[in-house]
């Protein structure tokens, strides 16, 4: 039953949030999880962390049941601010079967409840053992290296000021 959920619950959190705009923009700028795309929402049962290497920025999200109340707040916090995450080229893995024994399970180790932030480069940057918001995750990764050389690439040729 676990990993049927565990597989369904990425699709019904997206399903339940389609209707509410993503906070932090103006009304011409709102977007919506369908306009972000659901795929940055995924199980980790079906992934392995090394597909993004370079590509993406895995935030990985344990617990031993959907229903544990630290993983549905993370859920939301992660929900309330999917745009913020985007710019920052984050996917979102979900791990809420410990018996399915996924591989960033067994390569993360998480007791109950985890979350984790993991670098482009493959490196695991934060463990927490309790929920995170998008302001602190969004932190944490803007001082990563990897984060400074993409705004920096981004920013070349613009006049400071």
């Amino acid at each position: 039953m676990f990993r049927r959920m565990n597989k369904l619950l990425p699709a019904l959190l997206a399903a339940l949030m389609l209707s509410f705009p993503v906070t932090g923009h103006t009304q011409d700028d709102t977007a919506t999880i369908d306009d972000l795309s659901v795929d940055m929402i995924r199980s980790a049962e079906d992934v392995t962390l090394n597909e993004f290497l370079w590509i993406k920025r895995p935030i990985v999200v344990f617990a031993d049941s959907p229903a544990d109340p630290r993983y549905v707040q993370q859920m939301q916090y992660l929900l309330g601010d999917l745009k913020s995450l985007d710019l920052r080229d984050v996917v979102i893995l979900t791990d809420t079967d410990p018996s399915a024994r996924s591989a960033a399970r067994i390569a993360l180790r998480p007791r109950g409840f985890m979350l984790a932030v993991i670098d482009k480069d493959g490196q695991v940057k934060q463990r927490k053992p309790l929920p995170w918001s998008v302001r602190e995750i969004s932190r944490a990764i803007d001082k990563m290296p990897t984060r400074q050389q993409e705004i920096e690439d981004r920013t070349d040729g613009l006049p400071r000021g």
